[in-house]
């Protein structure tokens, strides 16, 4: 039955190609949405082999953090960037997975303080803004990652109450000014004494985490550590 599948996989394929959405060139079975010629270009920052590295830099003296990370380091204009509207703006869900894929066989292999998370947490969206886009661009992501490091992943116990408006252009006191009341724990009792894991896709000044790791920080015992896709330079 294997030979059937595969021309039935390679009809499948004839109508409606599955090209790397970075070059369009055909993919082989193995791969999912990038090529490996295209995800060896792509500039992972290392960063969680990396003790107080950028992400965590950015971030102190504002929120105490366990650990922090990023998959990619982000550029205007560059690949990581096209990875990122594709998942945000133009429905491909299966880049967020894939990347999830990629950090969570990284994690697993070379970082196991992420291994004692309880929770991983993806960065909420405003109900309204979610229904627009159809899904929040995290869940995938989140979801692998759930998958290597065998975690749960809780998507419902936080609350984006505030629609706000876009982060781009703003400064780091603006974007905090954005997004400091926003967020709202429903079930506090459910992170009382854990590890929480948030995930994100891109940071820049890190308003958006910082707000939300400092609403979990109110929860008696909580600790949190932070991944993104991609850190701006």
């Amino acid at each position: 039955m294997s030979w059937f599948l595969n021309i039935i996989n390679d009809l499948v394929h004839l109508v409606y190609p599955n090209n790397c959405v970075l070059c369009q060139t055909n993919l082989q079975q193995s791969d999912v949405c990038i090529c490996t010629s295209c995800e060896i270009q792509l500039p992972f920052t290392n960063y969680h082999l990396l003790k107080n590295n950028p992400v965590e830099k950015k971030l102190w003296g504002r929120v105490k953090l366990e650990e922090a990370s990023s998959l990619f380091f982000f550029e205007k204009g560059m690949l990581v960037q096209q990875l990122i509207s594709l998942l945000k703006y133009k429905k491909r869900e299966d880049v967020g997975e894939k990347l999830g894929d990629i950090y969570g066989k990284q994690l697993l292999r070379d970082a196991s303080e992420f291994l004692n998370v309880d929770y991983i947490v993806p960065v909420p969206l405003h109900l309204k803004k979610q229904r627009k886009r159809g899904y929040n661009q995290c869940d995938k992501f989140a979801e692998k990652l759930a998958e290597h490091l065998k975690k749960e992943v809780v998507s419902k116990n936080i609350v984006r109450n505030t629609n706000t408006k876009t982060q781009t252009g703003k400064n780091r006191i603006n974007r905090w000014e954005n997004v400091s009341e926003i967020f709202e724990v429903k079930k506090p009792e459910k992170f009382k004494n854990k590890h929480i894991l948030i995930v994100d896709d891109v940071i820049t000044t890190g308003a958006t985490i910082e707000a939300l790791a400092l609403k979990i920080l109110e929860i008696e015992g909580s600790k949190v550590s932070v991944l993104v896709m991609a850190s701006a330079m």
